[in-house]
């Protein structure tokens, strides 16, 4: 199985992101599992290593620059999330997934 962790400023939004998106893949019997965590996690997330993506929440974006030179340290993609795949509704999740999908 396949991991990608969100990283959000206080990981409201981006579990519930995380929780609908894992939902959708599950229905569409892809193997991916998601889960977030705050940005202040998110250094040490990336060095453990544990998850195989991860995704920058739009209210975080000025870690972004840092966590991908960690990410690229590890072998460890690390994407920034556009705003239109960080909406909890159909269409939202679907380009969550998408981006998911192309970056793992």
């Amino acid at each position: 199985m396949k991991k990608a962790l969100i990283i959000c400023a206080a990981g409201m939004s981006s579990s519930m992101m995380a929780k609908k998106t894992t939902d959708y893949f599950k229905e569409q019997n892809v193997d991916i599992e998601m889960d977030a965590i705050t940005a202040t996690e998110g250094e040490e997330a990336i060095r453990d290593g544990n998850f195989d993506l991860f995704l920058i929440s739009p209210q975080t974006t000025m870690y972004l620059d840092n966590f991908q030179k960690i990410g690229q340290e590890v072998g460890k993609p690390v994407v920034s999330i556009p705003f239109n795949a960080y909406i909890p509704i159909p269409t939202g999740i679907e380009k969550m997934a998408k981006l998911v999908e192309d970056n793992i």
